[in-house]
């Protein structure tokens, strides 16, 4: 990340009335905190870096404060949503962790994790969701039988926002 990155994102903290941001990278990691209470009190304060330090090579979860950069979501998702509570409501939903990008397989030449009517365990592998350059492998919150995939591979996906129904009977 360059100089003028930083400083930009240490501006928009400051800003923005976010308290923290914390971006990781492939050789290293950034926290900006700021000092809400000191804005509240009239100062406008920049907030600083904590710290940077180099990061070891692991698969990385993206921050959710970043999510405020990030492009807005496709309507189509949103109008989803609503419907598969109401519809569905004896099915568990499986959400994002994350802002990304969805992907059913771990390749474009490989089989789905997962497709409608298969049985998943706790703690099974179920979808990629690539962040900032990284694939962070999703696992399924519980067991029992796929019964919708709600997004489509290689879509954007918002944090919180319904990937599956599972029947757990």
């Amino acid at each position: 990340m360059k100089l003028e990155e930083i400083q930009d994102l240490i501006k928009f903290v400051s800003k923005s009335g976010v308290s923290e941001v914390q971006i990781e990278q492939k050789d290293f990691k950034i926290i900006i905190k700021s000092d809400k209470e000191k804005r509240t009190r009239g100062g406008a304060q920049e907030a600083m870096p904590q710290y940077m330090h180099p990061m070891p090579q692991q698969m990385m979860q993206a921050p959710q404060p970043a999510a405020a950069a990030a492009p807005a979501p496709t309507p189509a998702p949103a109008a989803e949503a609503p419907k598969a509570p109401a519809e569905d409501s004896k099915y568990v939903t499986i959400k994002s962790p994350m802002i990304g990008t969805f992907y059913r397989s771990p390749s474009p030449d490989k089989d789905a994790f997962v497709n409608v009517g298969d049985s998943v365990k706790e703690g099974k592998v179920i979808c990629i969701i690539e962040a900032m350059k990284l694939f962070n492998e999703i696992e399924s919150e519980v067991s029992g039988k796929i019964v919708k995939v709600l997004v489509d591979d290689s879509s954007p996906v918002e944090y919180d926002q319904p990937l599956f129904l599972v029947d757990p009977s």
